[in-house]
């Protein structure tokens, strides 16, 4: 047990020492290194440094002024030719007068109601077709035939006359339906016309063409919308001349029928 216990006595000595032995050779490397050396890692970073600053203060600072020019003469060109900014804000100002001395008056326009139907049926019908409100549409039928009267019956009235009576009431309900578009879409332009009006008195410098362009789409539709009505027109004068023209036809041969019966009259003996 003794014998042991001075073998790892003697061990952990020894182990003490090869630690002792190596801190002693890194200190002493630590040491050994020369000053020179570490001084001259150091200049090199600074030369390093310094080259950098130069580079920066020199071609590099040189470019970076001339696109400092550069940039702001473009800058110039722009706000003084391409959007000055004097017209830019005299545009504004004559739109916001202009605005604030129509609003007024297009308001008292659209708010006056020229609605003339009396009675119940066609106070009803009247509202309903200056509602500008298409969803309501599938209500005109049924309004319509209480106010004009529903088609004749078979055994009533002969069949030419059904057909006209019938053609009259299509294009005449189809008449009502597409102003009633017309005016919900009429609502839907003003609308638009009106946020155009807003987004000029606030618009930044070069983006007119956006709104110009929002303005050409408005007018487009405005235009295809136009187109509708005059097609809708031209639809019921078509209609009209057709009636009259089956009038006509009806009488040429009532009196057709008559000649006859006064022949047969004639040659009765």
């Amino acid at each position: 047990m003794k014998t042991r216990t001075l073998e790892f006595l003697r061990n952990l000595q020894d182990r003490c020492s090869r630690s002792r032995r190596w801190l002693f050779v890194a200190v002493t490397t630590l040491c050994l290194i020369p000053l020179n050396m570490r001084a001259q890692g150091i200049g090199d970073i600074l030369l390093l440094l310094h080259n950098i600053t130069s580079a920066l203060q020199g071609p590099i600072g040189d470019a970076l002024s001339e696109m400092r020019k550069v940039s702001t003469a473009v800058n110039n060109f722009r706000q003084q030719i391409i959007w000055p900014l004097a017209l830019i804000n005299q545009t504004r100002t004559f739109v916001s007068a202009t605005r604030a001395h129509y609003t007024g008056l297009m308001s008292q326009i659209e708010g006056l109601k020229n609605n003339s139907a009396t009675l119940a049926l066609p106070m009803q019908l009247e509202s309903m077709f200056r509602s500008a409100q298409s969803g309501s549409i599938a209500q005109l039928p049924s309004i319509y035939t209480q106010v004009y009267q529903p088609l004749a019956l078979a055994g009533i009235a002969q069949p030419v006359q059904r057909n006209l009576m019938d053609i009259d009431d299509a294009m005449s309900m189809d008449s009502l339906k597409t102003a009633m578009v017309s005016d919900q879409t009429t609502e839907g332009m003003l609308t638009l016309a009106d946020s155009l009006e807003q987004q000029a008195m606030s618009a930044a410098p070069g983006s007119a063409s956006m709104v110009t362009a929002q303005a050409r789409v408005a007018d487009l539709e405005t235009q295809a919308q136009l187109a509708k009505m005059l097609a809708s027109q031209l639809r019921q004068e078509a209609t009209k001349l057709a009636h009259q023209n089956a009038l006509l036809k009806q009488r040429s041969l009532a009196t057709q029928n008559l000649q006859n019966q006064i022949q047969q009259v004639l040659s009765h003996p």
